[in-house]
């Protein structure tokens, strides 16, 4: 038998060799959860538990693989496979719901291939349920109705029961013309053979709650349940959780209440604070070995967060030495900040540093504009977090042939791809194929316009066979060529040779699901991009250190650098005053800490703080004081960086 706790501290060693029962771990930021987890689930199969009795689940697609790769290196029966029967089931809760409804379709009534909306794909199909119901788009945001329903599907709300609670006053005339939509959207989701991502949750919940069959089926199938980023959890995923591991309570969950930043968007905190008393007889295990930073920047973290009630108690520290100490510039405006940033990246790179090992976060979106100049200015190589590699046009297209192959009803994936490339198949043509599809009719249509509908009805008729009898790089390199793409892009200029090298890389990637049985890896494809994450999208050549990263603090949750600069730390932008109702403004207010807390502990080495005495903000420039966050952080472990020069003098407030 293999020693698994070899190399961890004494606490990672007791939550590795725990196995019955509850478990709750509080891992600090940098204690090491991954490594905690892979090797409990490792220690789980040696001592006898068969590998497909393990779930382990977490939220990104990025972090489901790091930890699935980790197993199945470690596990000598596994190396060199992929996922395949007789393997823990690691994924993602979205991915979970997903392997969930295929196997469960015909109980639910939708299609086993059902095409999973992304949110663009989703909106789209909200302001035709705003127009379907006579309503207008500019009066009735479809937006907000789509962030709406989507918070009211992550409360476990539905849109009969939604419409039911809303009354016939007044003031509740939005909400009532907000469900109507909501009850059409749904309607149309049907027709299409589609499902939203909160449906992918939302509705696996419901099957386990209604089927005692179907839920006693996955509570004997996954008898060891882990769940990361615990903290993170909305009400579904805390609800489906508990479905799960109802009935053998092995259940191990690992988290930080201190990293919880997602409020905004469902993540309710105190589904890890109520963690001991939702589960009798659990045993807790803090977590609190930094393995990443130094001394001097935990020290910073410890002070900040602990100011915080919402916490389970804790203090991270390290065996590392205490490094330098915490700069802070305080600049004059947001162009002296950039250049001062930009300034001391070039210098760090000149130093030896990797440009990919150092990165630039901000809490608002909009700050980057005036750091992007700088940078551009001191020719600095970056990237911003941005579109995402299956948000890129070309991609989605070439996706789309396949979806629309394999669910005939998408109607949304028929206008996507109709005529891409161009093939002269008209709005008014594309309506008759659509009431066609809806009424079961034959469209009437002339005989020249017939024939470029059926030779496209063809083209998905020999895509769909490819897809699923070959694997899926042969699938996709079909669909380039065969569509026209491949022919289309190669005529074009640099932005379309550009364009053809994206759906190129899009059989590369491919190629990680060939192993699989084929219908199997084209499934898998499709559900890894639909539920590819913003952190999933980081380039390649990131990875490899060749490009700054300018980046929201939320978007850099889970990730670290050598060197990281914290911008804008001005009172109402770090912390941020614009949003909140004063009845939450406590929660807010310590989730805003919650969010420094994490923007700090990204650094492993190096700690940049910058604040701007006046900054321009919708066209209006404003006086500024410094975030109260700054005061929160002892003056000996802060060192105050001097201005070049031409930034003005000393700033006086009032």
């Amino acid at each position: 038998m293999t020693d698994y706790t070899e190399g961890l501290n004494p606490p990672q060693k007791k939550a590795v060799l725990h196995s019955e029962g509850p478990l709750l771990i509080v891992a600090g930021a940098g204690a090491g959860k991954t490594k905690t987890l892979t090797h409990r689930i490792l220690r789980l199969i040696d001592s006898g538990v068969e590998p497909q009795q393990i779930l382990a689940v977490t939220f990104t697609n990025k972090a489901a693989q790091e930890m699935r790769d980790r197993v199945f290196q470690l596990l000598p029966h596994c190396q060199g496979s992929t996922l395949t029967m007789g393997m823990p089931f690691i994924g993602t809760f979205h991915s979970l719901g997903v392997h969930i409804l295929r196997e469960n379709h015909a109980l639910l009534g939708i299609p086993r291939h059902f095409t999973i909306l992304d949110k663009n794909d989703s909106l789209s199909l909200v302001k035709e349920s705003v127009k379907a119901k006579g309503l207008d788009p500019k009066l009735f945001d479809p937006k907000k109705i789509r962030d709406a329903v989507s918070k009211q599907k992550g409360e476990g709300m539905t849109a009969e029961k939604y419409r039911e609670q809303t009354g016939e006053s007044a003031s509740d005339f939005w909400k009532r013309t907000a469900a109507d939509v909501w009850l059409e959207y749904e309607k149309r989701l049907r027709a299409e053979g589609a499902l939203d991502f909160d449906d992918l949750l939302l509705k696996t919940l419901r099957l386990l709650r209604v089927d005692t069959a179907v839920r006693e089926k996955y509570q004997d199938l996954w008898r060891y349940i882990h769940i990361d980023e615990y903290q993170d959890t909305n009400t579904v995923q805390y609800e489906l959780t508990r479905a799960l591991a109802e009935k053998h309570q092995n259940i191990c969950c690992v988290g930080d209440v201190d990293q919880s930043i997602y409020g905004w968007r469902g993540a309710n905190i105190k589904n890890m604070l109520r963690f001991e008393k939702d589960y009798t007889g659990t045993q807790t295990i803090l977590l609190e070995e930094n393995y990443r930073s130094t001394q001097n920047i935990l020290s910073a973290a410890n002070e900040v967060i602990k100011k915080n009630t919402m916490r389970v108690e804790k203090n991270l520290f390290t065996r590392k030495s205490a490094g330098e100490k915490i700069a802070l510039y305080e600049a004059y405006d947001e162009t002296d900040e950039a250049y001062f940033i930009a300034g001391k990246i070039k210098e760090l790179i000149s130093a030896g540093v990797p440009a990919g090992e150092i990165a630039v976060l901000f809490r608002a979106n909009y700050q980057s504009r005036a750091i992007e100049e700088a940078m551009l200015s001191a020719d600095i190589p970056y990237q911003v977090l941005g579109v995402k590699f299956f948000d890129r046009k070309e991609v989605k297209d070439t996706l789309s042939f396949l979806r629309a192959s394999l669910n005939p009803n998408s109607t949304l994936e028929l206008k996507r791809i109709i005529n891409v490339p161009p093939r002269g198949i008209g709005e008014t043509t594309l309506k008759k194929i659509v009431a066609g599809q809806n009424t079961g009719s034959p469209v009437a249509l002339p005989a020249a316009m017939k024939k470029k509908v059926a030779d496209f009805e063809a083209l998905l008729s020999r895509i769909r066979e490819h897809a699923l009898h070959k694997k899926p790089t042969e699938t996709i390199k079909f669909i380039i060529k065969e569509t026209g793409m491949e022919h289309g892009f190669s005529l074009g200029g640099e932005e379309e040779l550009e364009r053809l090298e994206n759906v190129r890389e899009l059989v590369t990637l491919a190629s990680k699901y060939d192993d699989f049985p084929q219908e199997e890896g084209m499934v898998r494809l499709l559900e890894d991009a639909a539920l590819a994450s913003d952190q999933d999208s980081i380039m390649h050549k990131n990875e490899q250190g060749g490009l700054v990263r300018l980046m929201t603090v939320h978007a850099s949750k889970g990730l670290e650098f050598r060197v990281v600069f914290v911008t804008g730390l001005e009172d109402g932008l770090f912390p941020h005053r614009s949003f909140g109702s004063s009845d939450t403004s406590k929660d807010h207010d310590e989730e805003e800490r919650r969010l420094f807390y994490v923007a700090i502990t990204r650094a492993k080495e190096r700690l940049f703080l910058t604040s701007a005495s006046t900054r321009t903000i919708f066209g209006s420039r404003q006086v500024n004081i410094p975030s109260e966050f700054l005061s929160d952080i002892s003056e000996e472990l802060i060192e105050k960086e001097e201005r070049s020069g031409g930034g003005g003098g000393k700033v006086i407030y009032l």
